[in-house]
């Protein structure tokens, strides 16, 4: 498991574990990152990263895409 800020852009993963104060987590599910959903980094920039959930774009900065596992 690893953080999803050292994804590799372009590549699939699966999101096995949401960290964070149950105010985080809620935030983050609200978005899409749910455990067992798909996610895939379209570009880093920064430490900010730009994801795609759910079919959608969602952008995250890096403390939030730390706390999200894959």
């Amino acid at each position: 498991m690893m953080p999803l800020s050292y994804a590799v852009p372009g590549e699939e993963n699966v999101i096995r574990r949401v960290g964070g104060s149950p105010e985080v987590k809620k935030h983050l599910e609200n978005l899409g990152f749910v455990v067992g959903g798909n996610v895939k980094v379209i570009t880093a920039l920064d430490g900010n990263v730009i994801v795609k959930v759910k079919e959608a774009r969602v952008a995250i900065n890096d403390e939030m895409a730390r706390k999200i596992m894959i």
